[in-house]
């Protein structure tokens, strides 16, 4: 590997540092350093060299690094890391994890020759998340950073980022061989919405593009269009699984997300939540019998005021209660997801229990707390700053907001609004019917449209029956990316068992638990692995695989 100036420059500062520590902790740093440097390397390894001005994804780009890989590989296990400081270690299992997940997706999962939703290039939206879900390609075009209208600067941008699509579309229809029929035929809506934004971007700039930037939006639409009469044609001689069966998801999930538990613990576990969610519900209804229905917001201006209040009520309950430090970035970024009414024939799942009261909902938007964080008060290490490749943040992000609606609800959240917690227990039971069939599918036991009609039925009050975008987009993201759909419910239970550990250590010693300290300790170790945060909060590492 050839090293930076800034490389060489950092490795002195690292060794400068060690000279003024004692023999044994200066040894320690020293190696931790080097897993720096190793991380470094490795980052710039997984993101794949250029092909006509587009990242390569051909078999020949994987076979020609391979060695480079292995040896990678050989330089993060020749680490002695047992007298390391646990986050040390814990930052030695994420590097490990990502490269596992590189291991994976070239043996096994394959976006490149068996997604076509892989190559979706434009987006509009930040994700929830830290990173998009599900597999995507190394040069993405983030629109929602683009602030409209567009100076000199930023159409230059636009017009660089968009050049990756024509050669990209073209190495598409070479890359896809696979036979996974599901995932190619849902995943060419992906590309029809791709050649939706391009047009919708087209109309938006109007005559403000310059020639440039108008010529490459025509380009990349003509690209996409190739690619998706490609698609449609090939579509019938697609008859194989999409699933990557039960040995390698339980591979997957212990070894890239680091979740320890194997595709048979996932269903027992989602079953379990799912049939606990459905009991809860009935007993809560039983409870309410005697109080009034809830009525669902039914112009701008109800929905307008419930969001509002419901977004004063979470954060006074947060500061309130004592649950977690409330800093001054997390309501403003509360408030930015707060939504707008929707007409009632055009809600989905989500949005249909919002309109009865947003706050669960709203909790589950713990996610944009963290976002925010992770924008404003980085990890001071360098693995953890930014995203976690592979999705591998999925148990730890998902988990925790999944958690908290319901742990939430258990601390008082609703003690003023007992029919909201009806609310919370028919989310967590949509949650767990699509994960678990989501399960089935990548068992290859079911297809994609009978793991959506599990998601379907199974939800309660036949709120999953009125707008199938959703359902498609849900079971096509959990079938494209394994683990994600069953992370909501594992993670949450991770993250329950990790609160239950805390507490007992805290208990044992003779001190007082709180809540805000539990909190307060998982935002600082950011967003890993549950399994990894909970070695680092109580030291039990029972769930890592060494």
């Amino acid at each position: 590997m050839i090293k930076s100036a800034s490389r060489t420059v950092f490795f002195v500062t690292c060794v400068a540092t060690v000279m003024s520590m004692n023999p044994s902790k200066a040894e320690a740093q020293s190696n931790y350093d080097e897993l720096l440097l190793l991380f470094s390397d490795w980052r710039t390894f997984e993101s794949p060299p250029l092909l006509d001005g587009a990242p390569d994804y051909t078999p020949a780009q994987f076979s020609a690094r391979q060695d480079d890989y292995l040896a990678l590989r050989a330089r993060l296990e020749s680490f002695d890391i047992d007298a390391w400081p646990i986050p040390h270690q814990v930052d030695w299992h994420i590097v490990g994890a990502e490269m596992n997940g590189y291991d994976f997706n070239r043996r096994v999962l394959q976006p490149w020759a068996r997604d076509p939703a892989f190559y979706n290039t434009v987006w509009t939206y930040r994700s929830d998340v830290p990173g998009h879900e599900g597999p995507t390609h190394h040069a993405l075009v983030e629109l929602w950073t683009y602030d409209f209208p567009l100076n000199d600067a930023e159409q230059q941008r636009l017009v660089a980022e968009l050049g990756v699509i024509p050669p990209l579309m073209k190495q598409a229809r070479s890359n896809l061989t696979g036979n996974a029929r599901d995932l190619w035929v849902t995943g060419i809506r992906d590309i029809r919405a791709q050649r939706e934004v391009l047009g919708e971007l087209k109309e938006r700039l109007g005559d403000s593009a310059s020639d440039e930037l108008a010529g490459i939006i025509n380009k990349s639409t003509i690209a996409t269009e190739e690619l998706i009469a490609w698609l449609e044609a090939e579509a019938e001689s697609k008859t194989g699984p999409s699933g990557v069966g039960k040995e390698n998801y339980t591979w997957y999930q212990q070894n890239v997300h680091l979740v320890p538990l194997t595709w048979e613990d996932e269903v027992r576990l989602l079953k379990r939540e799912l049939a606990r969610a459905w009991s809860s519900l009935k007993l809560e209804e039983q409870r309410n019998r005697d109080l009034p229905p809830m009525v669902a917001a039914s112009t701008p201006e109800e929905y307008d005021a419930m969001a509002d209040d419901a977004v004063k009520r979470i954060m006074s309950f947060l500061e309130d209660k004592d649950i977690v430090t409330v800093t001054n970035y997390m309501e403003p970024a509360l408030r930015e997801q707060m939504g707008s009414f929707v007409p009632e024939e055009r809600r989905h799942f989500f949005w249909i229990t919002a309109h009865y009261d947003p706050a669960p909902l709203f909790t589950h938007f713990w996610h944009w707390f963290e976002l925010a964080r992770m924008d404003r008060e980085p990890h001071k290490s360098p693995i953890r700053q930014g995203t976690l490749l592979y999705n591998i943040f999925d148990s730890r992000n998902e988990g925790t907001a999944t958690g908290v609606e319901e742990m939430f609800m258990h601390a008082g959240l609703y003690d003023d609004s007992p029919r909201s917690r009806e609310l919370v227990w028919i989310l967590l039971a949509q949650r767990a019917a699509r994960g678990l069939g989501s399960l089935y599918a990548h068992a290859n036991e079911m297809t994609m449209e009978e793991a959506g009609s599990v998601h379907m039925e199974w939800t309660p009050r036949g709120w999953m029956k009125t707008e199938k975008e959703l359902l498609i987009f849900e079971q096509h993201l959990y079938l494209r990316q394994p683990g994600y759909g069953t992370s909501y419910v594992t993670g949450k239970y991770l993250l329950e068992r990790t609160l239950a550990d805390y507490a007992r250590q805290v208990e044992q010693r003779g001190e007082g638990f709180e809540l805000r300290e539990f909190f307060d300790r998982l935002n600082a170790i950011d967003s890993i692995p549950i399994s990894l945060g909970r070695w680092e909060m109580t030291g039990l590492d029972d769930e890592i695989i060494h």
